[in-house]
């Protein structure tokens, strides 16, 4: 049954589709079961089978962090007792503005060759690229162990391994999370699960249990209020939890004091927005945000317009949310973007992609005028839906003066609340701690500097620091039923970078490289020499790519030339001819001639061609 939860007399979907329920998780209404992996062979049947814990609780809980502990992205942690691995999440980052041409960055796992077998189960949170986007490379690696997740988190994952590798999907070994009473055993691990408020539909909290410890997850999160000011769920039966407890919380809310609204009041802004809009509506959020897409729909059914999805993960996300039975849409409602023309813009909503300032999402594309059927008027409305992604400011900033530009009706968070956050706040993070008492506090999932500040605001609140693990990627923290600490050595967790088809950690020296082309550019020099005597056969060709206009330079390429010339007739041809030494020669003095005409570095590639 479809949850829902009544508040302010609307009632609405919630981010987990089950019964809602204040008690303890993993009661015996639900199924208690070992993963079993269910695909077109197997049939969906349950079993409980038992394994032997440690009584004593001295084997060591071990949780390490392999990514989302320095940056927002790339989350993925392994937690390990008694020689049995279970991780939670596989997700990607998105690269910076120091690596041109990078694709995405994934979680380096190389603690986990060789316990390929001992990893008992990948459990995933919910559907958002940073903690889905490398299953399709990882799991692929790791050996296809079994995986858990709701229903859109799997069909998410599934289409994601189809994108990466046609017919790979079928290599998936499924175990489906029914309920938030269902109890997973994974190998000595006893997985359990709880209710959690999100931005993406079929999002779940993590508890995993062994005899040493248990650690309470909620992936990522919000804690939704009512208009009084009170938390909409209640933690508190997390406290009944068997001790030693960690929390691991999502802490980007670290540094936000005020919340970004509530859904009544967006969705009433929206719908006013929707129904006075004097042209078209074009509306940029996060493909992901499918709850809110789905209430756009509805909106303008009933105002009577068309609405445009325009974005491939848009289009892709509402397809699987709709074979799932989450968004029903009425025929006719929904239009293809080359076709708005064919109705009066005040009848036309547009739900696009690339509220970040994606360099080559649908947003972006529209305000660069480089859309094929989508031109910004002076009388269309755009807003932005979502809220910023540390990291993102630039970019976002840029497409908004461009577009303020273009238009006269642009909407967006600091003006009205045209979007709810997906993530807490400072207060959220105080409350999480109050109603779940835990032994330990880990702040997980952003910046050290996220991490710290959380590290502040619960030791302010009364919690004890030395109980409070601020971690990086790699570190290995041990916990048993007597003791937690951070471990001095750390595993490998250095940058995996994705580029095209190739995978690779050494990938920076190719960074390197391309960082010293998009800041200096390169010269090339050939030189034609005999290849019996060693001598010049003819003057040498300067190439130019990033480094300087070769016209409006011919007086310095010119310069270079003859230098080049007088170095090759001034040096012994027949060493040359023997070592190569021309190559470094003219690497060298070409580098120090160029830095001292115009202080700059850049590469230089000399080639030698011996007829």
């Amino acid at each position: 049954m479809e949850a829902t939860v009544k508040s302010n007399n609307n009632r609405r979907r919630r981010s987990y589709h089950t019964k809602r329920s204040s008690s303890p998780v993993g009661r015996n209404s639900g199924r208690v079961f070992a993963a079993q992996p269910v695909n077109k062979n197997q049939s969906d049947k349950t079993e409980t089978k038992s394994y032997p814990f440690n009584p004593n609780g001295n084997e060591k809980l071990r949780i390490i962090p392999l990514g989302g502990q320095e940056e927002v992205g790339r989350n993925m942690t392994v937690f390990e007792y008694a020689g049995d691995i279970v991780i939670l999440d596989m997700g990607i980052q998105f690269p910076e503005e120091d690596m041109p041409g990078i694709d995405y960055i994934i979680p380096n796992t190389k603690y986990l060759i060789g316990k390929e077998k001992n990893i008992k189960g990948v459990i995933f949170s919910h559907g958002h690229l940073d903690h889905i986007g490398a299953a399709p490379i990882l799991l692929e690696k790791l050996g296809n162990p079994v995986i858990a997740g709701r229903d859109l988190t799997l069909a998410m994952i599934k289409h994601k391994m189809e994108d990466y590798k046609k017919g790979s999907a079928s290599t998936l070994k499924i175990v489906q999370i029914k309920g938030i009473h269902d109890v997973i055993r994974m190998g000595r691990f006893t997985i359990k699960f709880f209710q959690v408020e999100h931005s993406i539909m079929d999002a779940v909290g993590v508890i995993i249990e062994t005899p040493s410890g248990t650690v309470v997850h909620p992936g990522d999160w919000a804690l939704e209020r009512d208009k009084s000011g009170r938390p909409t769920l209640d933690y508190s039966h997390l406290q009944n939890l068997k001790k030693p407890t960690v929390l691991m919380l999502e802490s980007l809310g670290s540094i936000h004091f005020q919340r970004s609204g509530n859904y009544e009041d967006m969705h009433n802004n929206l719908f006013n927005i929707l129904q006075g809009a004097a042209g078209r509506v074009i509306i940029g959020t996060f493909s992901s945000q499918i709850e809110r897409i789905k209430w756009i729909l509805e909106a303008a059914d009933k105002l009577g317009k068309k609405v445009a999805l325009d974005g491939y993960s848009m289009k892709m996300n509402i397809d699987l949310a709709k074979e799932l039975g989450y968004i029903k849409v009425k025929k006719g409602l929904l239009i293809e973007s080359r076709k708005i023309d064919n109705y009066p813009d005040n009848e036309i909503v547009v739900i696009c992609t690339g509220a970040q300032g994606e360099e080559n999402a649908v947003l972006t594309r529209i305000v660069n005028r480089e859309h094929r059927s989508i031109k910004l008027k002076k009388q269309d409305t755009v807003i932005f839906s979502s809220s910023i992604i540390p990291g993102n400011e630039r970019s976002i900033q840029r497409l908004k003066d461009n577009m303020y530009r273009q238009c006269d009706n642009v909407i967006h968070g600091e003006l009205m609340d045209v979007h709810v956050s997906g993530h807490a706040t400072r207060d959220d993070i105080v409350e999480m701690i109050r109603m779940i008492r835990p032994t330990y506090f880990m702040p997980v999932y952003g910046n050290h500097y996220f991490l710290k500040e959380a590290e502040k605001l619960v030791i302010q609140n009364g919690f004890d620091k030395n109980k409070i693990f601020v971690a990086d990627n790699g570190s290995v923290i041990e916990i048993n039923i007597k003791e937690g600490k951070i471990l001095e050595k750390k595993v490998p967790s250095d940058y995996v970078f994705v580029d095209g088809l190739g995978i690779s950690d050494s990938q920076h020296i190719v960074l390197r490289d391309r960082q010293v082309l998009a800041e200096d550019g390169m010269v090339v020099v050939i030189v034609t020499v005999d290849s019996h005597t060693g001598k010049l056969i003819q003057n040498p060709d300067i190439i130019s790519r990033g480094f300087v206009f070769l016209k409006d330079n011919k007086e310095l390429i010119e310069d270079l030339r003859h230098k080049v010339r007088k170095w090759v007739t001034d040096s012994n041809p027949l060493s040359w001819v023997d070592s190569n030494e021309i190559r470094n020669t003219v690497r060298d003095k070409v580098g120090q001639f160029l830095f001292t005409k115009t202080e700059k570095r850049p590469m230089v590639l000399p080639v030698v061609i011996e007829v």
